[in-house]
């Protein structure tokens, strides 16, 4: 049941309906259930392992608490053996379903190095829909429950909730214990202000999903699925399109999802922050998937060291984080390759920093200047475009194959009318690019200040013309998929 479903449009205003009409001591078990119906519409079979990653944790996390209250010196070694259980039955389950193929073809080609034939069998499994978020969730509770950030929950039906959670369970945000879990108590009224507040974030995200990104995923699909066939200025325009059409389908899916949230009155966590205006690699991995860097951060970066150690050290924890991150995306040398790319972004930065520093001191550059910025800025994102073509290729072959027909232009390309047949006509191309646009002055307005509070600020004419506008925008200009609803949010896959 996508978001942007006819089913969802249904069935999300008859679970907060029913939410807030039933006695509040009901109401965790009136989401659970809705929760579960939710997943199971995806895949009912996939629910099964939904349920034992949920039972697993709930009970690590009790043993857990109970081996703490031990007085014998027994109780970091029982601590740590029940995490390791916890920890090795969820990433089992995790790399059974994903990366059992890629890592046997990565043992048959390592044997084949060595004069070695071996052909590793291919299970074919199909991964559950969600499975790296809702994962990294509990993972993030047992270990959490280990540090003492967080009591255990003893109600299952209630970790249950939080795991399975359907605004976001299919692909986020990844949301912590600490931050989330306490809201399942808490006496949550319909509020009008807060509900308006909701369906605005809502609106936008539906906005940025079927006007924009699945609009532009058609000039994208057109490049990357022939890409011997395209040079120059068609790849070129190919990868600046996804980078947008990503960042909307991806923001998109966090907009309605932290919307929702908000409608039933749950705070959920900001994911995405003006990405594109980074001025920095470092700055863009704090303002992209927020809450999965967050997660590397505290549960991977950190304990290996973070940068409290050798410069040659700091720089192997970052490729090592970076290359997970890429792995955590999909079972592929692609994945991996774009993960490593962002990290040794990030290693040559430190190298070149103190240089850096001392160039823009000497030339008298003031860092504030607009000017400054913005070339930052645009060099940021030329770096973070030419790593999405590893991204979104379909295999590290093609990858190369595009970047290789990258700089093969073709100046009559800029005349030729070449760009309107890459699968969007002419208006439908300028209809892209003005999508683009309006993200990008909707981000820049944004800076400092609550957008939806000043829409909310103004007259009751206004807000209802644009509200009107808007969803005639949708209606009219919005990429629509099969009957059950638009294209898949691309997140969803991993």
């Amino acid at each position: 049941m996508s978001f942007v479903s006819f089913r969802f449009l249904l069935f999300f205003p008859f679970v907060t309906f029913l939410y807030f009409v039933i006695p509040r001591k009901l109401r965790w078990i009136w989401l659970l259930a809705a929760s579960y119906y939710f997943f199971m519409s995806w895949d009912a079979y996939a629910v099964l392992f939904l349920f034992l990653s949920t039972v697993i944790t709930w009970l690590g996390g009790i043993l857990t608490a109970k081996a703490g209250k031990r007085s014998d010196g027994k109780a970091d070694f029982l601590k740590k053996a029940v995490l390791a259980v916890s920890l090795a039955a969820n990433i089992g389950i995790l790399c059974t379903f994903k990366y059992l193929d890629f890592f046997g073809e990565l043992g048959s080609w390592f044997c084949a190095a060595f004069g070695v034939q071996a052909a590793a069998p291919r299970f074919g499994l199909a991964a559950p829909v969600g499975i790296s978020f809702y994962t990294f969730r509990v993972l993030s509770y047992s270990m959490d429950v280990y540090r003492g950030d967080v009591p255990p929950e003893r109600n299952l039906g209630k970790y249950a909730l939080f795991v399975s959670f359907f605004p976001q369970l299919v692909a986020g945000p990844i949301e912590k214990a600490k931050n989330f879990l306490p809201q399942f108590a808490e006496a949550h009224s319909f509020d009008l202000e807060r509900a308006k507040r909701g369906l605005l974030q809502m609106f936008w995200g539906y906005f940025e999903k079927m006007v924009v990104a699945d609009r532009l995923g058609k000039l994208v699909d057109t490049v990357y699925a022939a890409p011997q066939s395209h040079y120059g200025l068609e790849v070129a325009v190919g990868t600046v399109f996804f980078a947008f059409q990503l960042y909307c389908d991806f923001d998109g899916y966090s907009n309605i999802a932290l919307g929702a949230c908000e409608i039933l009155g749950f705070r959920g966590s900001e994911n995405f922050k003006r990405p594109y205006f980074s001025k920095s690699i470092k700055e863009f991995w704090k303002r992209w998937h927020i809450t999965l860097g967050s997660w590397f951060w505290d549960y991977l970066y950190l304990p290996l060291g973070g940068n409290r150690c050798s410069k040659l050290r700091h720089g192997l924890n970052l490729m090592a984080v970076f290359i997970v991150c890429g792995l955590w995306h999909g079972a592929a040398l692609s994945f991996v390759a774009w993960g490593a790319l962002h990290g040794l972004y990030q290693v040559v930065g430190l190298l070149l920093r103190p240089g850096k520093n001392r160039l823009e001191k000497r030339l008298n550059i003031r860092q504030n200047a607009l000017w400054f910025k913005a070339v930052r800025a645009g060099c940021t994102f030329v770096l973070v475009d030419f790593a999405w073509i590893f991204f979104r290729a379909d295999g590290f072959r093609q990858a190369v194959l595009l970047i290789r027909n990258l700089f093969r232009f073709d100046p009559a390309a800029f005349w030729n009318g070449t760009l309107f047949g890459l699968g969007l006509s002419v208006p439908e191309f300028w209809a892209g690019v003005v999508g683009i646009a309006v993200v990008a002055a909707v981000g820049f307005l944004g800076r400092g200040r609550d957008l939806r509070e000043s829409f909310l600020s103004r007259g009751r004419v206004f807000r209802w013309t644009v509200c009107t506008a808007s969803v005639l925008a949708i209606v009219i200009f919005g990429v629509y998929g099969p009957i059950s609803g638009s294209g898949q949010f691309i997140y969803s896959q991993f």
